[in-house]
């Protein structure tokens, strides 16, 4: 299969340093031209996702301020650290499917003075409530990203999100920013994103589309945000929610309705949800002690995305061909079967190099449309399901997935470069995949990057780089493998799958780099 798609500009030559002896391949050959320039690659796609879900928030980042496990005013030291380097853009939170059951009131004030409630969307557990609207924010603030607030449609009411919105945001002296301030916090917060609603097809109130668009309307019009700072280009973006399944009706209702509204509601992305989930629902796939077999499939299933995203985007491109509204990608990453011996409505799952090779490819389709999708979130965030970090008690271990995003930062905010190469064919059983994927991007400084993802299981691909507009005289960067597709970071050995060192040769204004089997490589070309 041919691909042209816009990667970052490499310089000269690359070659792995890494020999790998009896293999002899022909090369993939990939032309990059650093003098063109396409989509920016939103930084918002890096997005990450904490839900009220197990121990996504307590116990991955909360544990209160009284914990023998270091935190700053409750909320984790070590996790912290770890998502700042990750430069996370935006955090979407609380849900989610608790989204629609979740009222803010019962999380502000002091601890020992709100509600327990019970956790209905997610194992009927015990939520004292903790862990509310200024724990988040503090959060937000202490990893250094923005707050993606969805608000609750299925089960609230326009006035209780616009009350929670003018608690978050107001700076004149109201009665709901006079309580934020005896509450801690006199400055109004920023919101950066405001989901309408969650899933409203399904865990959000089964709605039609033409209901939801007719609510929407209202939420869109009355939820707003108070903050004097938020305006212009700084203004709180909308987000409203769109489909869970390839067809195309949903996304059609919503950007009918947004052709012809006016000045009293708006919206500013589409929300899409698009798991992997290969041997469909309900998830059947082990995290752990998988084979080849499994990987391929995987895989093959991930790509899917690829033709999701294109069906809605014809959809998108019809009502508004200026691309004025986002596709968000809210909600995507592997689903896989539960742990054996966790709760099941915890959806705990381990994370593997597979794992890891799923994110770069995901990224990499989303950067290629950069154009129209301008955000993403993967699900999720800490200890449920695709998890950049897995946490118990005082322990913390970092996933081949979470050094994907940390390899992929280069990427945020930059310009796409038009590549084209031959991706090749991978064959494992009946299921056949791309040998090879790579994206190329100029950096805000201007510095090109490389990525190259080698989806074969069992053999090294050598890759030869001509490039123009660019001249190249090193090329330097990391690459991230492992013995296995099930390799995986435990608490006991973290550092099974994690990124190492690499270095190609340049040569007469071409790069050559042989990358290792089932990797994933970025490179800076300078």
């Amino acid at each position: 299969m041919r691909i042209r798609c816009l990667r970052f500009a490499l310089p000269a030559a690359l070659l792995l340093a890494v020999p790998f002896p009896g293999v002899a391949q022909e090369p993939t050959h990939l032309t990059i031209d650093a003098s063109k320039a396409g989509a920016k690659i939103d930084r918002n796609l890096f997005g990450q996702f904490a839900e009220n879900l197990g121990h996504g928030l307590y116990g991955g980042i909360w544990v209160g301020p009284n914990s023998k496990i270091p935190n700053t005013r409750g909320i984790r030291k070590d996790v912290v650290e770890a998502l700042r380097a990750l430069k996370v853009p935006n955090v979407r939170w609380p849900g989610g499917c608790f989204a629609d059951q979740y009222h803010w009131r019962k999380g502000i004030g002091p601890v020992a003075q709100r509600p327990a409630t019970l956790n209905s969307a997610w194992g009927g557990v015990v939520d004292d409530n903790s862990f509310g609207t200024d724990e988040f924010m503090d959060f937000i603030h202490q990893i250094g990203s923005e707050a993606y607030v969805s608000v609750n449609v299925g089960s609230g009411t326009p006035a209780e999100a616009a009350d929670w919105l003018e608690y978050m945001t107001a700076a004149a002296p109201t009665a709901l920013q006079k309580e934020r301030a005896a509450n801690g916090h006199p400055e109004a917060y920023k919101v950066g994103f405001l989901g309408i609603g969650n899933e409203s097809w399904s865990c959000g109130g089964d709605m039609t589309p033409e209901y939801y668009l007719s609510q929407l309307k209202i939420y869109s019009r009355f939820v707003t945000n108070d903050n004097p700072q938020q305006t212009g280009a700084n203004q709180m973006l909308k987000i409203a929610v769109g489909p869970g399944v390839p067809e195309t009706e949903w996304t059609e209702t919503m950007m009918k309705g947004w052709k012809s509204h006016d000045w009293s509601w708006d919206f500013n992305g589409v929300s899409l949800h698009w798991y992997t989930v290969p041997t469909g629902w309900p998830p059947s796939l082990p995290s752990l002690n998988f084979g080849v077999d499994d990987y391929a499939k995987t895989l093959k299933s991930t790509l899917f995305m690829e033709e999701f995203l294109r069906k809605q985007e014809a959809v998108m491109d019809k009502y508004d061909p200026e691309k004025k509204v986002a596709l968000v990608v809210d909600e995507w990453g592997a689903w896989l079967a539960p742990l054996p011996g966790t709760n099941k409505d915890f959806l705990v799952q381990q994370n593997s190099l597979r794992d890891g090779i799923l994110a770069s490819l995901n990224l990499n389709i989303f950067a290629r449309h950069g154009d129209r999708v301008r955000m993403a979130n993967i699900a999720q965030m800490i200890n449920v399901l695709q998890a950049m970090i897995l946490t118990d008690q005082e322990k913390m271990v970092l996933t081949p997935t979470y050094y994907v995003f940390k390899m992929y930062v280069p990427f945020q905010d930059a310009t796409l470069l038009p590549v084209t190469f031959d991706a090749g064919s991978y064959t494992h059983g009946d299921v056949s995949l791309p040998r090879v994927d790579a994206i190329a991007a100029r950096d805000v400084s201007g510095k090109v990057w490389l990525e190259i993802t080698n989806l074969d299981a069992e053999k090294p691909a050598q890759i030869d780089v001509a490039i123009a507009g660019v001249t190249a005289k090193t090329a330097k960067g990391e690459t991230l493998t492992a013995p296995a597709v099930d390799s995986i970071n435990t608490f006991a050995a973290p550092g099974v799958v994690v990124p190492t060192a690499i270095a190609g040769t340049v040569k007469n204004g071409r790069v050559s780099i042989t990358v290792a089997p089932k990797s994933v490589t970025v490179l800076a070309l300078e």
